[in-house]
């Protein structure tokens, strides 16, 4: 394939298979910043640039042959992915194999490293970044909603056997310390596999524990089964809070098997929060309100860092000593302190080396216009600058 010149920033995208909904927000961001990023200014000069994608599948596979084809065709010198648990580390571990800068973003940085046999603290990637959040905020948000209910709750775990799960679990690094540490107690079962078949040892646990909170990571389909069948054997959870799929839009509660739940989840971006585009200076709200009018679909948080993304990348090719030379990229990708869409992002002080951080609040999903869920804010410690826009609702 003919490779066009000047500088190109890749992206692997999830366009087909189970990720491809969330591979909507990178798409759109793509599409829209392909116009207004044809240039970099560097020094005196002015560079041509240009975006190009390639397509995940949704599995590692496929993303490592997405980030092969990105190098060999489009000669990139930076490649950007939200994929998945599973898929965006393969994309991550091609780059640091193959020498190409690589951000990435989309969840906890410590399944990020320890998915990829790292460790916290230490320097084991020269080519790779990623900013996102940590397991101990999703813990300290989840802990703060907790606590709604009532002080030092009993908490039942339902993490499944997969990267999530392993983390979540990790003696030190992540969940159950910073849970523990204010005072809960987790009753953890044991991981299962998904997609699950069934959680009646998981319910008959909680129940004996008396756990009256359930935390979780599970898709939709997962937590819905679970609470299906906590309803039938008599266990009704005051509040559940989830992460991952759940913080995400999803159809109506009476199509998922999830009406009457009071679902709690993180929040991560939303078009209230009060950021700005580095690129073009485009508000978090008027970013949400293109995605809509674009695609005539919901807006997703998902939408903010994946933004951001691309603001990294070009800040990193434009600030490099040598946009040209990969090495060079990487290192203006490790002092990279930026104000993004998504928020501030800080390279050079985060929790772990190659590590920034985006603060979580708390979320719960409300019946909205023709009953479709909405996120309401209901918890803002770590981010004063959004304010909560109804009350945390949890069962009696």
């Amino acid at each position: 394939m003919h490779r066009t010149e000047g500088l190109c920033i890749g992206a692997v995208v999830p366009r087909t298979g189970r990720l491809a909904r969330l591979g909507d927000p990178l798409a759109f961001v793509l599409e829209r910043l392909a116009p207004r990023l044809t240039h970099l200014a560097h020094g005196s000069r002015r560079l041509p640039l240009r975006l190009a994608w390639r397509d995940s599948r949704s599995d590692a596979d496929g993303a490592r042959r997405a980030v092969a084809e990105l190098v060999r065709d489009e000669g990139v010198q930076a490649v950007v992915t939200t994929d998945g648990t599973r898929v965006l580390p393969a994309v991550a571990d091609s780059c640091e194999v193959l020498g190409i800068p690589c951000v990435s973003t989309a969840f906890p940085w410590q399944t990020y490293l320890l998915g990829r046999g790292a460790e916290p603290a230490a320097r084991p990637f020269r080519w790779t970044y990623h900013f996102a959040w940590g397991l101990d905020d999703i813990a300290a948000v989840f802990a703060e909603m907790w606590e709604r209910v009532g002080p030092r709750r009993t908490v039942g775990c339902l993490w499944n056997d997969g990267p999530q799960g392993h983390s979540l679990r990790h003696p030190r690094h992540g969940f159950v310390p910073v849970a523990t540490a204010r005072g809960h107690t987790l009753v953890d079962p044991g991981g299962y596999r998904e997609p699950a078949t069934g959680f009646e040892q998981c319910v008959r646990r909680f129940q004996e524990a008396g756990a009256d909170v359930v935390t979780s990571a599970a898709t939709v389909e997962d937590l819905a089964l679970f609470h299906r069948q906590a309803h039938e054997a008599g266990l009704r959870p005051r509040l559940i809070t989830c992460s991952r799929w759940l913080a995400q839009p999803r159809a109506s509660p009476h199509t998922d098997g999830l009406a009457n739940t009071r679902i709690a989840t993180l929040v991560y971006w939303s078009p209230r929060h009060p950021f700005r585009s580095s690129v073009d200076d485009t508000t978090a709200a008027a970013l949400a309100r293109d995605y809509r009018r674009s695609t005539g679909k919901p807006w997703l948080q998902l939408l903010g860092p994946a933004h951001a993304l691309l603001e990294v990348a070009a800040h990193a090719l434009a600030t490099a000593a040598d946009p040209t030379d990969r090495r060079a990229v990487a290192e203006a990708l490790g002092r990279t302190r930026l104000d993004t869409v998504a928020g501030p992002l800080d390279f050079t002080c985060g929790p772990t080396p190659n590590v920034a951080l985006l603060p979580l609040i708390g979320g719960q999903w409300r019946p909205g216009p023709g009953r479709q869920p909405e996120l309401a804010v209901v918890t803002n410690t770590r981010l004063p600058g959004v304010a909560p826009d109804a009350r945390l609702t949890v069962g009696l």
